[in-house]
Formats: structure tokens, C-alpha cells, sequence
């Protein structure tokens, strides 16, 4: 008897490959898998590497602000910033005008370290992306950034 069940050789994406999340996700995988091995030596998982990057470029920000700014849930930045701060990469001030508020800031640790893992940061996405060209780069941001942002 013989078997008729279907037998794939070649798997077939193309629906896959016309939806922009999968296509999103997938350039996203292919980056972050190098992010992880090459922020590994500052101990920093994506989510801290954006944390730290927005405190380090604006000193005093609150935590309200960094929710906002990078759509996560109040509860889930409370754990990270107790962890940073416990680095010693971060420490918290009264905020200037907002007596309940609390500025947060880099210290000179934190500061050195997101100067280094910075300049990783850049050195590896032109790394993930060298089929790419400076203006396709920015084409390419300024498309995603159409897609999240509500400006």
C-alpha cells in the first residue's frame, strides 16, 4: 500500500514574507540574538540597555516619563530601576518641581558603561545590517517609527 501523505522539500513563506510583523520580528530576532551575546559583558538585556539609554540622555526622568517613552507597564520598570540602582548605575533625586516625582539619574558608573555599551550598540547594528546603505538605514527606521509612534 502506498503512502499518499504529502511530503514538503521546500517550505514555503512567501504569505509569511508579506506580513509586516513577521518580517518586523524577524529583522528584530536576527538583531537582538547579537545584542544579547554582545551586551552579556554589561550585564544589560535590551529592555535595561533602553532603560539606561533614555535615563543617561535625560538626566531627571521620571519613571512615568520612561513608561511612556518606551510603552512599558509601571509595574514591570519598578524591579529594573531597584536593579540599577542597586548596580550603583542609577540613583534617584527629588524631582525639581513635582515634590511626589523622583528625577532619575546616571551616575558616573552608569554613565561609562552606556558610553561603552553605546558604542557596541552601533557597532553591531552596522554589523547586523551590512546589506544595507546609510539612506536605506534611515528609510527603514523612519518606516518602523511610522508604524508605533503617534506623531
Amino acid at each position: 500500500m502506498k503512502n499518499s501523505a504529502p511530503f514538503v522539500e521546500a517550505v514555503d513563506t512567501s504569505y509569511l514574507e508579506t506580513l509586516i510583523g513577521y518580517n518586523a520580528r524577524r529583522a528584530a530576532l536576527s538583531i537582538i540574538e547579537v545584542f544579547l551575546v554582545r551586551m552579556a559583558p554589561f550585564e544589560l538585556k535590551p529592555v535595561d540597555f533602553s532603560v539606561m539609554t533614555l535615563i543617561a540622555h535625560n538626566p531627571g526622568i521620571t519613571s512615568r516619563q520612561l513608561c511612556h517613552a518606551l510603552g512599558i507597564l509601571a509595574p514591570n520598570l519598578v524591579g529594573l530601576v531597584n536593579t540599577l540602582e542597586k548596580r550603583g548605575l542609577i540613583q534617584r533625586q527629588p524631582h525639581p518641581f513635582d515634590g511626589r516625582a523622583t528625577g532619575l539619574h546616571a551616575t558616573q558608573a552608569g554613565a561609562e558603561l552606556m558610553q561603552q555599551a553605546e558604542e557596541v550598540a552601533s557597532q553591531l547594528e552596522m554589523g547586523t545590517t551590512p546589506r544595507l546603505n546609510a539612506a536605506e538605514r534611515k528609510t527603514l527606521m523612519r518606516l518602523l517609527q511610522k508604524i508605533y509612534k503617534n506623531e
